[in-house]
């Protein structure tokens, strides 16, 4: 620090300098992040079982069979076969197989695999796919609803008919989707692994041992102990019966009227334990039918005790086997207890040529028009929605899925 001293007006004054604070700590790197951008495909498959082939031949170049529309990375798909083949140059030489995107979307990028299944068991499958391979362009992509992928020249028909891929007059077909889907992740500052909820084991454990059980039921001759707080708290139903202003009286033991034993023990299985019971077990019976006939019963028992979710699984399951023999009184709960999805594949399955008269001569038939005689007008309906779509599809015969006619003109394909 120096002084210095001067005169200004015959006064001294005296002022001092000192060198500005300076900071010697050293700067803060900058932050750095990260992210990662990840492109995968989300892929589902189709089987498609085509019966009747000999009676296919000869509808015509450019007629299609088409499959029922499955979903694959929130798009609809649906795979198109050409008895026939698709061009006209071709002669009807080849069968023709395509996949096709059914529902709107535009430039969806996707990996495709065509496969015609040997039936022999030889597993010598005829496969055309994207799937593993090193595509130069990368996936395909297609523009628009009903662009399609596949091949005019499948299969040569002559060789087809004198293989393996066609059995009892059958073929079956079987195509794999994988939609191309892209997403950014940022840094992850953890890696904890957390185990899977048992909270459902631990209320199955408490129905298995009974202990703490403060309510019994008495069910066709059998009685069941049960906890009053967990009845409650899955059913409202039987939170009003248990808690609510009008509850049993007698709630030592509460009599369940209408429903059988095995029902009544299927339903705790699902209110402790959040699924359905193995039904072979359940039944002792390993026949198809009896456990759509349990599944049937379940329905109605969840209904009655407002359980949404196991109404809900006993209709998946319930359309999962629906069948000649059990799809009359299937349609009738249905119709009963307002399952209105389950309703529809009933429905669907009924009206189909060979199925309806088959149907019609059930014992289930004769319990539907009884106890519901206005689902027989909505059946009709359906017969009458699927000779017209029979008929719609006769008078297109010449018009392909890759969106040209017979005449080399562009239309719009019909999905």
């Amino acid at each position: 620090m120096g002084v210095t001293r001067a005169c200004r007006g015959g006064a001294w004054h005296t002022s001092s300098s000192a060198s500005p604070s300076i900071s010697l700590s050293p700067a803060k790197p900058p932050a750095e992040t990260a992210s990662t951008s990840l492109t995968e495909t989300v892929n589902g498959s189709h089987q498609f079982k085509i019966t009747g082939y000999s009676l296919s031949k000869g509808t015509g170049v450019g007629k299609y069979m088409a499959s029922d529309t499955f979903t694959v990375g929130g798009y609809s798909w649906a795979i198109y076969f050409y008895p026939d083949g698709k061009s006209a140059e071709d002669n009807a030489a080849y069968v023709s197989l395509f996949i096709a995107l059914a529902s709107d979307g535009s430039d969806v990028r996707a990996l495709f695999e065509l496969a015609l299944l040997d039936q022999s068991g030889k597993e010598r499958h005829k496969v055309h796919t994207h799937f593993g391979r090193n595509l130069e362009g990368g996936p395909y992509t297609l523009k628009y609803r009903g662009s399609m992928w596949g091949y005019k020249r499948f299969f040569k028909r002559t060789a087809l008919e004198a293989s393996d891929y066609l059995k009892d007059d059958c073929l079956s077909v079987k195509c794999t989707v994988g939609v191309v889907k892209s997403h950014t992740e940022g840094p992850k500052i953890f890696n904890i692994s957390v185990p899977l909820s048992n909270i459902a084991e631990h209320f199955g454990k408490l129905l298995e041992t009974g202990d703490g059980a403060d309510v019994s039921f008495e069910v066709d001759g059998e009685t069941f102990h049960a906890h009053k707080l967990v009845l409650a708290a899955r059913s409202p139903v039987f939170r009003a019966q248990l808690f609510g202003p009008m509850k049993d009286r007698n709630m030592q033991c509460i009599k369940v009227e209408d429903m059988e034993a095995p029902v009544f023990k299927a339903l705790l299985h699902f209110i402790y334990w959040d699924h359905l019971p193995d039904m072979e077990e359940l039944t002792g019976l390993n026949a198809k039918w009896a456990s759509t006939l349990m599944a049937q019963h379940l329905l109605a028992a969840a209904d009655r005790y407002a359980l949404e979710r196991l109404r809900l699984l006993c209709e998946v399951k319930l359309c999962e086997d629906v069948a000649i023999n059990t799809v009359a009184t299937t349609l009738a709960l249905a119709e009963q207890h307002h399952c209105n999805q389950l309703k529809s594949v009933c429905l669907k399955f009924v009206a189909l040529p060979e199925n309806l008269r088959a149907v019609m001569q059930t014992e289930g038939f004769e319990y539907l028009k009884i106890s519901c005689p206005s689902i027989i007008h909505e059946l009709l309906q359906y017969v009458a929605r699927v000779r017209e779509h029979s008929a719609i599809c006769c008078s297109h015969t010449n018009e392909g899925l890759d969106g040209s006619d017979a005449n080399g003109r562009r239309v719009k394909p019909r999905i």
